[in-house]
């Protein structure tokens, strides 16, 4: 099962303010322990919303709005992607997260292909495979 992990915005993060060498350090640690697990497939913190954009879709028209965005509780700051046996084996990993400060973080699994059922076609589940090859190279490339 794959699970992205969402780490919610806070004043902080809206404003620009960047982890220390501690906090950096530690989150470090962690990540190795989740590497070295099998448990980490990605992660990566996100810029403040001021340096975003939502993109608006109406039928065929399309807006754009400038960052930043108001409501921080709605905002991420950055996300791990994770592959666990079990949604509790992925809340026990969240659990040894190393935020001390009040940190919201969303756990949420992420679909399959198998989760689609007669939908995913045979020509629907090769594109998606041969995708997923493609993006493994781009990833691998760097």
């Amino acid at each position: 099962m794959r699970f992205m992990v969402i780490v919610k915005a806070s004043k902080d993060s809206e404003a620009g303010v960047m982890p220390s060498e501690a906090q950096l350090t530690e989150m470090g640690a962690y990540n190795d322990a989740l590497v070295k697990a099998g448990v980490m497939l990605d992660g990566e913190g996100l810029h403040a919303s001021a340096k975003g954009v939502r993109v608006r879709f109406d039928g065929r028209g399309r807006s754009v709005t400038d960052g930043p965005f108001s409501e921080t509780k709605e905002l991420i700051a950055g996300f791990w992607m994770w592959q666990v046996r079990s949604k509790e084996e992925a809340i026990e990993w969240l659990k040894r997260a190393p935020f001390t400060d009040g940190e919201e973080v969303e756990l949420r699994q992420v679909f399959e292909m198998e989760d689609f059922g007669a939908a995913m076609t045979p020509e629907l589940r090769e594109q998606e495979e041969r995708q997923r090859a493609e993006l493994g190279q781009l990833k691998a490339r760097g």
